[in-house]
């Protein structure tokens, strides 16, 4: 009879599939001593270049057999399959093949307790939050290594089976707590491999936030490795793709954590030797750093940094990848709300040198999406022979996000309102977030469909990313006058109904409080997404062929800034009948 391990090696022909797309993602925790209202706070913007937009609703579900294993794609959709609820049993599409199978007496074995429910969760590209207000967040960074999914190794075992999405759902799944999930990701990578990019999980509970970070090794025996660093009360972390976690410590597993595998890796492979080098710098030992550019990814820790706590002179240029001169974590100058969270999201830069809404490619408007073209070589992947021909700043807020969280876990709430997930579809600067509570039954279905490669007026993704882009014809215009008001407005209208909720669902049987949150989601959703396609058809009248156009008034020619026409040809235009 094959031993649970042995039975774990159930390869098939999807070790074929591509490598899941590096996503550039900037990701986000506010402890509850930094937070204005002792909320903990984990956030994610997903910049997944037209990937799966949707959140997906998986249900709890009986924990049987063996627990199927996926290399998600990077288009829509992620996954199709039958046994994660019906929102990814998606119509029209085959089943996804799996990697693997491991049997679930061997996840519990790993997680040290039994778990034969799983619990329910929202999901995206990656694991949000489940029913136990455990939450999650992700960027993804380069590493010296990025393997392909692999085949049984020489002992029958799996080799290379786990990415940090399905790391990350098998923790919503089977824990309650982020210490459990740190424990059951790193045994998981541990015992069966990790592929792929390097990547960075936040994980978070009501109490505690710890940075989970890992990546492959080019090593049989060694295949993997993983830290992870507990963030302290009080403070704020920020990542954007490139590690950072610094050096490794050890006995303190209040504090720090790391796979077996790593330090005998690392010497083995010469990557570093403690003898000669002093404690393992996690990101130079395993890591070349930023991906894609210089400041790629630390010109958006430097400004998240900056806008938390000016008050510490952090500058923006550095010596090199691998600085030092920004904290892993810092205290805020003042306590944040989940709005100052939104709003973090949203920035181009704006005050700053780098300000993407001023100069000639922001046109006429200030328009600070920089679209990717042909020379900007290798999108969002480490690539050493690129060859640079100039590069755009990379904001918190770009074009080609797919949708933002803020995970929120209010501690003075009732239980079944304490956990919530503000979740906005496409663009951070022009989405706006509505609440879905962690312990509802269901997600609107407008939230967990549509195909970015096909319009769908169905879909909220396509309502936000619909007027987002008609917000380029005059952005500041239309972002200052009309889209942030109303993002304002709704969201505003989300947060004063709350308090009544809590209210609400006190002494009402268990069954009715998840009938209530779910339908407060429902209708908050259903209101959000109306106002905004409303919204969308005013604009499309109102900003017409380059004018100011209202019912009840001419239309108003607004023209270009004269600044602006200052760089262009137009005083050489025909002013007089004279050859020039």
């Amino acid at each position: 009879m094959k031993s649970p391990a042995l039975a774990a090696a159930i390869l098939c022909l999807a070790t074929l599939l591509a490598i899941p797309s590096a996503l550039a993602c900037t990701t986000m925790i506010v402890t509850p001593g930094a937070s204005a209202d002792e909320s903990m706070l984990v956030a994610h913007s997903d910049d997944d270049e037209l990937g799966d937009q949707r959140i997906i609703f998986v249900p709890a579900r009986k924990q049987e057999g063996e627990r199927k294993i996926f290399s998600d794609a990077y288009r829509y959709p992620r996954i199709v399959t039958g046994d994660r609820g019906p929102g990814y049993d998606t119509p029209g599409f085959k089943p996804t093949p799996y990697l693997a199978k491991i049997p679930y007496e061997r996840i519990w074995k790993l997680l040290g307790r039994r778990q034969e429910t799983s619990f329910a969760y929202f999901d995206g590209n990656y694991g949000i939050m489940n029913e136990k207000n455990l939450m999650m967040g992700e960027c993804t960074n380069g590493a010296n290594y990025e393997p392909r999914p692999g085949r049984k190794g020489k002992n029958g075992m799996p080799q290379r089976i786990f990415y940090s999405a399905e790391l990350s759902r098998i923790a919503l799944e089977n824990c309650a707590t982020a210490r459990e999930a740190v424990k059951l990701m790193g045994a998981l990578i541990d015992e069966y491999g990790f592929f792929s990019t390097g990547e960075t999980l936040l994980v978070g509970d009501q109490k505690e936030a710890w940075v989970f970070e890992m990546c492959a090794l080019p090593d049989a025996k060694y295949h993997s490795a993983w830290v992870a660093q507990r963030v302290p009360d009080g403070e704020y972390f920020v990542a954007a793709n490139t590690f950072r976690i610094r050096d490794v410590v050890k006995d303190d597993p209040d504090n720090f954590r790391y796979s077996k595998l790593l330090i005998p890796g690392l010497r083995k492979l010469g990557w570093w030797d403690e003898t000669r080098q002093g404690p393992v710098d996690w990101l130079r030992a395993v890591s070349p750093g930023e991906y894609n550019h210089p400041y790629y990814s630390l010109r958006r820790v430097w400004r998240a940094m900056d806008r938390v706590n000016p008050d510490l002179g952090l500058s923006p240029w550095v010596k090199d990848t691998y600085t030092r001169d920004y904290p892993f974590s810092i205290p805020p100058r003042k306590k944040l709300a989940v709005t100052d969270v939104f709003a973090l999201y949203r920035d181009h830069y704006e005050g700053t040198p780098f300000d993407l809404t001023k100069g000639v490619a922001a046109g006429p408007y200030g328009d600070p999406h920089r679209f990717v073209g042909p020379y900007d070589g290798n999108q969002n992947n480490v690539d050493k022979e690129k060859k640079f021909y100039g590069a755009w700043e990379r904001a918190i807020s770009v074009f080609y996000q797919g949708y933002t969280f803020v995970c929120q876990t209010r501690p003075d709430a009732p239980d079944m309102t304490k956990g919530l997930v503000w979740f906005g579809p496409d663009v951070s600067s022009t989405t706006v977030f509505a609440p879905f509570f962690a312990k509802a039954t269901q997600l609107p279905k407008s939230y967990q469909t549509g195909s970015p490669q096909r319009y769908d007026p169905a879909s909220a993704w396509w309502a936000f990313n619909l007027l987002a882009n008609w917000s380029r014809l005059n952005f500041q215009r239309m972002t200052k006058v009309d889209i942030q008001p109303a993002q304002r407005a709704l969201e505003a209208d989300a947060l004063a109904a709350i308090p009544a909720l809590d209210k609400a669902v006190a002494g009402q049987p268990e069954a009715e409080q998840r009938r209530m949150v779910t339908d407060f989601g429902m209708k908050t959703a259903a209101k959000t997404l109306d106002a905004w396609k409303k919204l969308t058809y005013t604009l499309f009248a109102k900003y017409s062929d380059g004018y100011i156009n209202l019912p009840d008034r001419d239309a108003i020619p607004v023209g270009y800034p004269s600044g602006w026409l200052g760089e262009t040809q137009y005083r050489n235009g025909p002013t007089k009948y004279d050859m020039p």
